[in-house]
């Protein structure tokens, strides 16, 4: 009997990327920052770290800041993807290879295979997190730093942005993992 290919469903439609997941993770760092630094949390420390005042937070086109911030954060949701689910290199290798979207070919059932005994593998918002946190420190961190250190700003500005982003990474990964 011929089963239409087509009527079958993807073995590994598992690794679709979330984007409603992505959205909500992308608001997260607006309101993270909200309330991290608002000026009864760490905002003050910030202002004094960054030499910024409070006339200078009241210049500015606002929606251009929050529509660029947005935007910037989309970028992080979507990449965190491929940072905090590994099924997402499984998917990487091999999407070029010929017949992947062939459930009937060997590498079609190779991933139907794949992903049937492993497709939920540490898909979890702590190893989300976990990830998330290793990002911030990894990639976040000499980010802030070499950029801070070249501005002559102080250690106290750099822990207070890792601060903030470690927290938002964790929270973006967690969530992006975590959410299937």
């Amino acid at each position: 009997m011929q089963i239409d290919n087509h009527l079958k469903p993807n073995p590994y439609s598992i690794m679709q990327i979330n984007f409603i997941a992505v959205l909500v993770a992308a608001l997260l760092p607006m309101l993270i920052g909200s309330i991290y630094y608002n000026p009864s949390v760490l905002g003050k420390q910030w202002m004094q770290s960054s030499g910024v005042t409070e006339l200078l937070l009241k210049q500015g086109n606002m929606i251009l800041i929050l529509g660029s911030s947005f935007l910037f954060s989309l970028f992080l949701a979507m990449s965190m993807n491929t940072l905090v689910i590994h099924q997402m290199g499984f998917m990487q290798t091999l999407q070029s290879v010929e017949g992947i979207n062939d459930a009937s070919s060997d590498i079609g059932k190779y991933a139907a295979d794949f992903f049937s005994k492993h497709g939920n593998n540490f898909r979890t918002f702590k190893h989300g997190a976990l990830h998330g946190a290793i990002s911030a420190l990894f990639l976040v961190l000499p980010l802030i730093g070499i950029t801070a250190l070249f501005e002559r700003r102080s250690f106290k500005y750099i822990f207070i942005h890792l601060g903030y982003w470690l927290l938002t990474f964790m929270l973006m990964g967690g969530l992006i993992c975590a959410w299937k």
